[in-house]
């Protein structure tokens, strides 16, 4: 029997690290050949991972919440006949591939292209927090977002009885309470375990050498009897009016950061134009309705966000310099002569934009189960990275939120995003057979068409803009148009 680590492998698509979510084993578990044993979130989407060997599981080299570097070791399997693999360090250590300090490693966003600034630096290996520089000259760093270490002061915690139990590991030793008033260092998981717990992470000595305190450092304070100490200990008196903690801080990473990222330089790169007008959606919302009732949708998920894809589609075939990129380093203009439909989905995770690959080859029922599949596969986090790559054009639908309109950011590598308002009853100034002008309550929605002004001018942004309502007031326009 011999004992091999499983490192994390590389997800591709420029990616460098990836964030432990849940792992689906524990020590002493027995594990099959692509037995699925760990779920990551990368900076694209959630990953399962299946270990490659038959074995049993040894030790979970990384917690859960951890942020590991691409060919960092994560998990040791026992396994029969190997032989054992070359001791690691600890979980947070560098892979050996790694390069020098100084190199950067660029992160690149899957349908975005090379963010600038969007660099990776490995994880420190020593937290400054209460020791200042390393050394005359070298000021204290910057945050590093790939140390996902949360500080909060703490009240000064009750000093220690005599008769405490000391805590079960021998690798303490040495290793000093903190001082009444230090900051304590753990990371958001260990927090939450700790808190779910009722123990006050003050009360807990470190084993780590950077002073952090680990999961493994909590449970041992339990076992100890540190829970009973913890529960007798005074509480420390809040505000009547003040129930629960003041500050939650939220790590920055995965789907999220890159995201962040990404809309920065969007915001600071393209110039920005947004237009906007009301829709008499009434016809629409009639038809959708009777295709809800027609047969040949009965598997479908007819929505007026369906309708809107198709006009859109529809609306580029008509004004194709809509659907480009700018290319920078070449100086040139990009016309794409084909649709990625980008629909951009809420996730607890962040907002992910995954695209319908030739959307406009597709008929409207074809466009209906892709657009289901996407938006459905997209909230439960299980996007791929290549539904996410390569979009030309984006819808946001923010009228599911009862919003009316907004001026959305352009997806990066792309020219255009069109946000789609709520729809809802108005008065609307109707003119019958008879050229009279009628008040009459209609479904209206708002339309709200970001650009990048150096390739899509006023002209070409308000035509597109005013086709897609046309369509939409009369669907029936489509099939002049089509």
């Amino acid at each position: 029997m011999g004992v091999k680590q499983f490192k994390l492998p590389d997800p591709g698509e420029g990616l460098v690290e990836a964030d432990i979510v849940t792992w689906k084993v524990k020590p002493g578990d027995a594990v099959k050949v692509n037995d699925i044993v760990v779920e990551i979130e990368t900076a694209k989407s959630l990953v399962e991972l299946p270990i490659p060997w038959e074995g049993s599981v040894v030790e979970l080299l990384v917690a859960e919440g951890d942020t590991v570097e691409v060919g960092a070791p994560i998990v040791s399997i026992e396994v029969a006949g190997a032989e054992d693999d070359a001791p690691s360090g600890p979980a947070d250590a560098e892979p050996a591939a790694a390069a020098d300090d100084s190199e950067e490693r660029v992160a690149n966003l899957v349908g975005y292209g090379s963010v600038s600034g969007a660099t990776t630096r490995r994880a420190r290996r020593a937290f400054e927090g209460n020791q200042g520089p390393s050394s005359q000259g070298d000021p204290l760093p910057a945050p590093d977002l790939h140390v996902h270490v949360a500080t909060d002061a703490l009240p000064s915690a009750p000093a220690p009885r005599d008769d405490a139990p000391a805590p079960s590991r021998s690798r303490s030793a040495g290793v000093t309470r903190p001082e009444s008033g230090a900051k304590v260092l753990a990371k958001p998981p260990v927090r939450k375990f700790a808190k779910d717990n009722g123990i006050d992470l003050a009360l807990i000595v470190p084993t780590r050498a950077d002073g952090v305190i680990s999961r493994a450092d909590v449970e041992s304070f339990i076992e100890a009897g540190g829970a009973a100490q913890a529960a007798q200990a005074a509480p420390v008196a809040a505000p009547a009016s003040y129930d629960g903690a003041r500050e939650t801080r939220i790590p920055v990473k995965g789907v999220r950061k890159m995201t962040a990222q990404a809309m920065v330089g969007s915001a600071f790169t393209a110039p920005h134009v947004t237009e906007f007008v009301a829709v008499d959606m009434t016809r629409t919302m009639e038809l959708v309705e009777r295709l809800k009732s027609d047969r040949d949708f009965r598997d479908v998920k007819v929505t007026p966000l369906l309708v809107l894809a198709k006009a859109l589609c529809v609306a580029i075939r008509r004004n194709p310099g809509v659907n480009a990129t700018w290319d920078e380093a070449a100086q040139e203009i990009v016309v794409k002569h084909y649709v990625n439909l980008g629909i951009a989905a809420a996730t607890p995770r962040g907002l992910v934009v995954p695209n319908i690959k030739d959307a406009d080859r597709m008929s409207m029922r074809e466009l209906g189960e892709a657009l289901g599949a996407l938006v459905g596969t997209a909230r439960e986090g299980r996007t791929p990275p290549a539904d996410m790559a390569g979009g030309t054009i984006t819808i946001t639908n923010v009228g599911v939120f009862g919003v009316d309109t907004g001026t959305p950011i352009i997806n990066p590598g792309e020219s255009a995003i069109l946000a789609f308002g709520q729809v809802r009853k108005q008065p609307w100034v109707v003119t019958d057979e008879h050229g009279v002008d009628q008040i009459v309550p209609r479904q209206v929605t708002q339309l709200g068409l970001s650009f990048d002004h150096r390739l899509i001018d006023g002209d070409l942004g308000s035509r597109f803009l005013a086709d897609i309502a046309a369509l939409l007031e009369d669907p029936a326009k489509a099939l002049v148009w089509g």
